[in-house]
């Protein structure tokens, strides 16, 4: 497995004026927890970072998102990135950052073979806001969805003319609550959408399996993009838009480990240490990350 650091924060609204998010601290936060010793005893290889360009706190001009060139360029390296473990047949993590660096995922996929790869996207919300449905696009980590799908701007949606960068039918998406106002959209779209109540009701491994079952015939695979707003904000209130609801750490682990070995590789987004002075969650980051995603992509 090879360990991509992402540290941006380009996609998010300030969390109030003239702040700037802190989800660009997530991978050295986890460093400090321990995550990176306790995956390279398992083989795990540091990639090195991925170091964004400036967050501007401005006012966004229609038609454009908040930090729009930042976050292309961010997009263009970390596809670079990626597609070295593509390359070399590796698996790899992605440790963001906000869920902007899901663009630079799939401009990797898209570059390495268009449409063949899927997107698992886990998510406590749909992630589904674009020009398309809503005036009040301009955050993209609020949007990646759409972006990757082709439902955005095409500054964003098809960089290198490679978009959409995953094919509706081959992406599955799981986690929201079911007050999600676009999550109708997504059922007439999507291969799967599946709410954290479903998944508390059927059961997080049995959800998983279903899903792998749903990509058992493409040799390609696909790739698991895990926002922390899934989980409860009982438990995990260091993200930046909390919703009552979600999953517990069991379910969320549960989840990920069906999924791991048939994966390409992942991406765990959104943690913010700004709201974890203790240091505590990000250690509950990292019993995730390694027991859900110890397996990443060992059937490929």
């Amino acid at each position: 497995m090879h360990l991509i650091s992402a540290p941006t924060n380009l996609g998010l609204r300030p969390p109030e004026p003239g702040a700037v998010p802190g989800t660009a601290k997530a991978p050295e936060a986890l460093r400090e927890a321990g995550l990176y010793t306790r995956l390279s005893s398992l083989g795990a290889v540091d990639k090195g970072v991925v170091l964004p360009g400036r967050y501007v706190d401005a006012a966004v001009p229609p038609g454009r998102v908040r930090n729009q060139e930042a976050i292309v360029d961010h997009t263009k390296r970390t596809a670079d990135r990626v597609g070295a473990a593509l390359r070399e047949g590796v698996p790899c993590l992605v440790l963001g950052g906000d869920c902007s660096v899901l663009l630079g995922v799939g401009l990797a996929l898209a570059r390495a073979g268009a449409g063949e790869y899927g997107l698992v996207h886990i998510d406590g919300h749909t992630d589904f806001r674009g020009p398309h449905n809503s005036d009040a696009y301009g955050a993209v980590a609020g949007e990646d969805l759409a972006v990757v799908t082709g439902r955005h701007l095409d500054e964003l949606s098809n960089i290198e003319e490679r978009g959409p960068y995953f094919d509706v039918r081959r992406t599955v998406h799981v986690g929201h609550r079911d007050d999600d106002e676009h999550a109708e959209q997504l059922r007439d779209l999507l291969a799967h959408v599946i709410s954290s109540r479903t998944v508390v009701a059927e059961g997080a491994a049995t959800v998983g399996d279903r899903i792998a079952a749903h990509f058992a015939q493409s040799s390609a695979g696909y790739w698991l993009h895990i926002d922390l707003d899934v989980l409860d904000p009982k438990l995990m209130p260091a993200v930046d838009s909390p919703d009552p609801g979600g999953l517990d750490a069991g379910a969320l682990t549960e989840l990920l480990a069906a999924l791991a070995r048939d994966a390409v590789g992942a991406s765990v987004c959104i943690f913010d240490p700004d709201l974890d002075p203790s240091g505590h969650l990000a250690h509950l980051v990292s019993d995730i990350v390694v027991a859900g995603l110890a397996d990443l992509g060992l059937s490929h």
